[in-house]
């Protein structure tokens, strides 16, 4: 069985050469990585109980970057010292991916593949899934194999969008339609997933709940912050017991 939704990958991979362009389609994650970035960074460091004063302060940590696409996240995450594997089904992405770290003298591992095909069994302190769940085809299985790829204690991010009237109206219907900040049809509402649905899927799968954030987006600033409304966009932690 298989995770991947071809349709998706055909759809990312039409963009490719657009990933870092900061005004081009992926303009809304540029927007959005400061703040998951910031995010990601202070939980680690207090999860892992790291240095918060080093330039490099996940130095020893081994992440893994699920749908990568063209490694905005990665990149920064690995200028903090971290060891990143990207993994991406679209070779687009990674070929985008591979071709820009080395432009930025990155020593960042990228892999062709979705985690069904990873063999590196217990390998990881951090799963990373950030914007990823609404676009499988098998969200069970897709956890299922994260569980299998992350260390005992080892935590995993999942960023994603609400499954309520207003997610509806803000992620497709404005992001889409309105403001035409995502190209139409990057969304499909059935695979949006409540935080609730979400837990009950990865208890089932080895992990418990950590943390749900909000990620609210500031139209005066353009920028996002962390926020207690989870009511659209939510990041959820989950540790691995």
């Amino acid at each position: 069985m298989t995770t991947v939704d071809k349709k998706e990958i055909e759809k990312f991979s039409k963009m490719a050469k657009d990933w870092w362009n900061p005004n081009g389609k992926f303009k809304p994650l540029h927007l959005f990585n400061p703040a998951r970035v910031a995010f990601i960074k202070k939980k680690l460091i207090s999860h892992f109980g790291l240095d918060s004063i080093s330039s490099k302060p996940l130095e020893e940590i081994k992440v893994l970057d699920i749908g990568c696409g063209g490694g905005l996240l990665c990149e920064p995450l690995n200028r903090l010292g971290a060891t990143i594997t990207g993994i991406d089904p679209s070779n687009d992405n990674i070929e985008a991916a591979k071709l820009h770290s080395r432009e930025m003298n990155l020593n960042i591992n990228y892999i062709r593949c979705s985690p069904e095909n990873l063999n590196f069994k217990n390998e990881f302190d951090v799963i990373l899934n950030m914007e990823v769940v609404e676009h499988v085809s098998n969200i069970n299985l897709f956890i299922q194999n994260c569980s299998k790829l992350v260390k005992k204690n080892g935590i995993m991010f999942v960023a994603t969008i609400n499954k309520n009237l207003k997610s509806y109206v803000f992620a497709i219907l404005g992001a889409e339609y309105i403001l035409r900040w995502l190209p139409i049809g990057t969304h499909d509402w059935d695979k949006f997933l409540t935080p609730q649905d979400l837990e009950v899927i990865t208890n089932k799968n080895h992990f418990v709940t950590d943390e749900i954030v909000g990620m609210k987006f500031n139209l005066l600033s353009s920028k996002w912050n962390k926020s207690n409304d989870i009511s659209v966009n939510y990041i959820s932690t989950f540790l691995k017991n």
